[in-house]
């Protein structure tokens, strides 16, 4: 099976091809330039880099959200077209699953946290762990020797509050994300587990992961199609908020 992932809901923009289990090419870039100028681009380098017949695609993969509205609407306009013009479907995968499948091996609670402003984050709770081990009632992934777990599906929250769940939890924590960087300070100074954050190798999106995951999902038969496809914002937009906070203040 091949795939084209992108993922361009955050800082980073990032394209990847996978052929069953092997990663062809993977392009990621997170410098100061928009998605709508780098995007395509990198598109048309990976497939020249490798010969790529989009033809040959099976499965056009994206990271549905959250995250940066405008990236997101890049992300998945970009998919949409692809797959449409291929007739391909879709696999849709949550920002936060394919950001914390990078740190496969890591034997305590993985959180990635992107910064969704107001001191509020986008983030979820993962772990991998052995198959004999995984509590069957929440949602997983099964890999070679470990489960992929998703304890607590993205949402968005207060950094306090999730900071003060994650002390509830007791277990060590390994945070990922461009929310590390603004949250920095009150995670050390309110965190009472141990913790760590990911080295710039795995601490932020990269299209190779959701590209895996994509393989899992049409394993699953959780593919749809390009029409069906939509992004997950899990909050109104800044306009939406300010837009409604002033009907309310008129009433």
């Amino acid at each position: 099976m091949k795939i084209l992932a992108i993922d361009s809901s955050g800082l980073v923009a990032s394209v990847a091809v996978t052929e069953d289990d092997r990663l062809l090419a993977e392009y990621t870039i997170d410098y100061k330039k928009t998605h709508s100028q780098t995007l395509l681009p990198m598109l048309d380098e990976v497939k020249r880099m490798i010969e790529l017949d989009l033809a040959t695609i099976d499965v056009v993969a994206v990271a549905a959200g959250p995250g940066s509205f405008t990236g997101l609407r890049i992300g998945s306009a970009t998919a949409k077209g692809i797959a449409e013009a291929l007739d391909k479907p879709i696999a849709e995968i949550p920002t936060m699953d394919a950001m914390a499948y990078q740190l496969i091996g890591y034997e305590g609670i993985i959180c990635p946290i992107m910064d969704a402003r107001r001191n509020q984050v986008y983030t979820g709770y993962y772990s991998f762990m052995k198959k004999e081990k995984c509590d069957q009632t929440v949602d997983v992934f099964d890999k070679t020797g470990v489960t992929f777990v998703v304890e607590k599906p993205q949402f968005v929250a207060d950094m306090h509050e999730v900071i003060g769940e994650l002390n509830d939890i007791g277990r060590p924590v390994m945070f990922l994300g461009d929310g590390v960087p603004v949250q920095n300070a009150d995670i050390r100074t309110e965190l009472k587990v141990p913790y760590g954050f990911a080295p710039a190798n795995c601490n932020r999106q990269h299209a190779s992961a959701v590209a895996v995951l994509a393989a899992q999902y049409a394993k699953e038969g959780k593919l749809i199609k390009a029409y069906e496809h939509k992004p997950e914002y899990l909050r109104l937009s800044q306009a939406e908020r300010e837009r409604m906070e002033k009907e309310h203040a008129a009433k």
